[in-house]
């Protein structure tokens, strides 16, 4: 196909031509006669096709007035229609080759952009239909097609047929196995993808952003950050792909540092701001916990679309500024975004972390009457935490038991952990069943039941949930408080001795124990799930994860520096009351972003308003 001459006017045709253009071109060929020639039909319905997905239509109506069109048009078509927001549309065109007056059949090129159309669909079905088409037709041994193949199954979730498709190549050239790099990275292979991607003889930008990408999704962000880095020594061309998968690692590492450092990256070397890195910006900033940041990349983008705004939108319902939320709602509609499923998740979190129940509940009843979205699962599961976190807890059962589908352990995980706010037993005993019901090994349900017992001191029932942990294999996992300090990330487990300066932060609380009690701390020893006396349960408290990040930041970081730490686990009531005082005893800002929220500890106050 890319060895046809183009007809010099029809190569007028690009990107940038106006649709008044491409009808003055038409009507220039019309004119000359060009267009009575069915190849030259065939060149114009390409550039038309390819110039812009709007042009699409009108491409159609050329190739229609065309009584023999040829193979290179139809494909033209098929490939333009691959890559738009309709592939399926493909298979009109491949129809139109089979039943031809002229008999044409499907070459190489046609089934290579068929499988295209396929990942474009995501039907499995369908994938394996043309698979079969692929090797009735005798095509299945084409470089190119086994290529999209393999990218096919990846985009299917099918890492098994990725590899017997790859497996039957007897001889992989490079755009094979970078496509089988791509392929197992993002199916979260990053072993196997990172032993093929060794094996390269040369490696293209492609294969290390896969490899880059492949890490990240897996929360593998420390291979993510280190295989960056290599590939700046390597001297490969870093461009907006490679860094929105560079700062997504940063993002779940929490570290706002080497963030900061990646930002100015893109600066320095005139990466361009594409509306997706811009995005994962925005992001970034807004999961370390550092709003005032993201607000300004966000207001400085050229560029904002649907998922920029509902990113800073979640920014601020995560840090616990649903007022904020709100009105930067309110902006958004004025501007003329419409909103979308993404958007009302954030928005709906926003009103639960401030507890504007009524508000909530008209915006979830917009979603349908205003938008015509259909609310889904996390949508229901928002106005049910929104209603728990107010203390509505009936109401919030309401929901559930109303709800036009199966709620998730999630949704009763906000029940549960209301229930446990507002003392009430016996919401807390059904809601952790219902929890374990769908998921038999959610050891959370478990923990929160015990500490509901242990509140309560009914010692007996904690045993039966810790036998039942046992009898059904379930472990607790363990906490991990992860921190940045001089651009280098620390790891804290509890309970873990391991770190190198653990020492002198065992002699920090010891010594700051006595200032923590003369100030009123009185150990929340109720996470501790063993019946002992309260100076045992307080000596397990003190190896939490939480405190001893805390301490090595205080003794790590200058004192206006505030300490940032990612947690896996939620807050327990004493890690949270512990880091109130301490942001208090030592005027420090303490910033922790745990599984469900951040939480913003300044002054003796942290932002969740007392529900963690």
């Amino acid at each position: 196909m890319s060895r046809i001459v183009k007809h010099p006017v029809i190569a007028l045709l690009d990107s940038g031509t106006t649709f008044k253009e491409v009808r003055q071109i038409h009507a220039r060929l019309l004119v000359d006669g060009t267009l009575n020639d069915d190849h030259l039909v065939g060149q114009f319905v390409k550039a038309v096709a390819l110039s812009d997905q709007k042009y699409l239509d009108y491409a159609n109506q050329i190739l229609d007035r065309s009584d023999k069109p040829t193979l290179f048009a139809l494909n033209s078509m098929i490939r333009a229609h691959c890559k738009s927001p309709v592939p399926e549309k493909s298979f009109d065109f491949y129809r139109k080759i089979l039943r031809s007056s002229n008999h044409l059949k499907p070459d190489n090129y046609t089934v290579n952009f068929l499988v295209q159309a396929c990942s474009g669909i995501g039907m499995r079905e369908t994938g394996l239909q043309v698979h079969g088409t692929t090797i009735r037709r005798g095509f299945d041994n084409d470089p190119h097609v086994q290529t999209g193949l393999i990218s096919l199954y990846a985009e299917l979730g099918c890492p098994d047929s990725c590899h017997k498709v790859f497996d039957s190549v007897p001889c992989p050239d490079f755009v094979c196995r970078t496509a089988m790099v791509t392929a197992c990275a993002r199916c979260g292979d990053v072993g196997f993808a990172r032993k093929l991607f060794e094996e390269m003889p040369e490696k293209d930008p492609v294969a290390w952003n896969a490899m880059i990408s492949g890490y990240a999704q897996v929360g593998e962000s420390r291979e993510a950050l280190d295989l960056f880095h290599l590939m700046q020594l390597e001297g490969v061309r870093v461009n907006a792909v490679s860094m929105i998968s560079v700062l997504s690692a940063c993002t779940q590492l929490g570290a706002l540092d080497q963030g900061r450092w990646a930002h100015s990256y893109i600066e320095r070397n005139k990466i361009k701001i594409t509306v997706r890195l811009g995005t994962t910006l925005v992001d970034l900033y807004a999961k370390c916990g550092d709003m005032k940041k993201a607000m300004e990349v966000f207001w400085g983008l050229e560029e904002k679309n649907v998922y920029t705004w509902s990113s800073a939108l979640n920014g601020f319902a995560m840090n616990g500024f649903g007022e904020k939320c709100l009105e930067l709602f309110s902006l958004m509609k004025r501007d003329g975004v419409t909103p979308n499923a993404v958007t009302f998740v954030s928005v709906l979190r926003g009103c639960s972390v401030v507890g504007l129940v009524e508000e909530g509940q008209r915006h979830f009843d917009s979603m349908r009457s205003e938008f015509g979205i259909e609310p889904q699962l996390d949508h229901y599961g928002c106005l049910v935490d929104l209603y728990a976190r107010a203390g509505r807890l009936e109401d919030a059962v309401r929901i559930i038991q109303q709800m036009p589908m199966k709620p998730h352990a999630a949704v009763w995980s906000s029940v549960l952990h209301a229930s446990r706010m507002y003392k009430n037993l016996e919401l807390g005993v059904l809601a952790s069943k219902k929890m374990l019901e769908l998921e038999m090994t959610n050891h959370g349900a478990y923990v929160m039941l015990s500490n509901i017992y242990a509140e309560s001191e009914n010692w007996d029932n904690v045993s039966h949930v810790r036998q039942s942990m046992k009898a059904r294999g379930v472990r607790k996992e363990p906490g991990c408080s992860v921190m940045e300090v001089n651009g280098e990330v620390h790891e804290f487990f509890v309970g873990d001795k391991s770190h190198p300066r653990y020492t002198e932060i065992e002699a920090f609380w010891k010594e700051n124990s006595r200032r923590l009690r003369l100030a009123g701390y009185k150990a929340d020893t109720s996470p501790v799930m063993f019946d002992i006396d309260e100076e045992e349960k307080e000596d397990a408290l003190c190896l939490h994860s939480e405190k001893a990040a805390i301490a090595f930041g205080i003794m790590s970081l200058r004192e206006d520096v505030p300490i940032r730490i990612v947690k896996n686990l939620r807050v327990c009531g004493d890690c949270h009351q512990v880091s109130m005082m301490i942001s208090k005893i030592f005027d420090r800002e303490i910033i922790v972003r745990d599984r469900n929220r951040f939480h913003h500890f300044k002054d003796g106050l942290c932002s969740c308003n007392g529900f963690w």
